[in-house]
C-alpha cells in the first residue's frame, strides 16, 4: 500500500488540487496497472466525483467493500452505489430494463442521478444490502468517468467521510481524513453543493 502511495507522489509532487484534464493526464499506463492491482488486492481508492470525494472499491471484492464500511462506520444494510462509465458496466449488477423502464432512465445519465434498480443475481448481499434494488449512476464527472472507462469496470462510489461527518471535498482534507488506509486520487470535485438525487425506478419516489 505504502509503495503504491509513494509512486502516486513521485508523479504529483504537491499537485492536491489539479485540474480534470492534469488529473486525467497522470493516468499513464504504469499506474493504471498499478492501481489495477491494488484493487484486486482488495484495496480502497477515494477519487472525486459530482460534490464530493467518493471512496471506492471493485465492487466483487466483499473484503474491500467491507473494508470502506468500517473505515465510514456504515452499515451493510444500507447497500452501496455503483458508478459507471456508461450503462454497460452497471448491466450486469440489475436486472433487464424494458423499453418503458430505460426511456424513464437514459435522460437523466450521464448525470448526477442515481437510480434504485431491480438487482440482478451478481448483485451480492455486501452490495446492496437488506434491498432487492441496487443504487447505481452513470457519472457524467469526467475523472470518475474516465477512471471507470480506463479500469474496465463500475467501482463502489460512497461519500469519503465516517457516517455523520462532512465529506470529504478536496485531495488534502481526504487524505487527512484516512492517511495510508486509502489511495486517494488527485483532481477537483464538480460544482454540484448536494449529492446526486437518488430516485427509485419501482415506485417512483425520490429517495433524496
Amino acid at each position: 500500500m505504502t509503495s503504491v502511495i509513494a509512486l502516486w507522489k513521485r508523479r504529483l509532487g504537491k499537485g492536491f488540487a489539479v485540474p480534470y484534464s492534469s488529473a486525467t493526464a497522470v493516468l499513464t499506463a504504469a499506474l493504471i496497472h498499478t492501481l489495477r492491482t491494488h484493487l484486486k488486492q482488495g484495496g480502497v481508492i477515494a477519487y472525486p466525483t459530482e460534490s464530493c470525494y467518493g471512496l471506492g472499491c471493485d465492487p466483487r471484492n466483499r473484503r474491500a467493500v467491507m473494508k470502506i464500511l468500517r473505515l465510514k462506520g456504515r452499515p451493510q444494510k444500507k447497500g452501496m452505489i455503483l458508478v459507471g462509465a456508461d450503462f454497460c458496466q452497471l448491466k450486469s449488477y440489475v436486472a433487464p430494463l424494458d423499453a418503458g423502464q430505460w426511456q424513464k432512465i437514459s435522460p437523466t445519465w450521464p448525470g448526477p442521478v442515481t437510480w434504485l434498480l431491480p438487482a440482478s443475481r451478481k448483485a451480492q448481499p455486501w452490495l446492496r444490502g437488506r434491498h432487492s434494488s441496487l443504487a447505481v449512476r452513470v457519472t457524467a464527472h469526467p475523472f470518475a468517468a474516465h477512471l471507470c472507462r480506463v479500469l474496465g469496470m463500475a467501482l463502489v462510489s460512497t461519500s469519503a467521510n465516517r457516517s455523520g461527518l462532512k465529506s470529504a471535498r478536496t485531495y488534502a482534507e481526504c487524505s487527512n481524513s484516512f492517511g495510508n488506509r486509502v489511495l486517494v486520487l488527485p483532481g477537483l470535485i464538480g460544482k454540484r453543493r448536494k449529492p446526486s438525487a437518488i430516485l427509485d425506478l419501482a415506485t417512483g419516489t425520490v429517495i433524496r
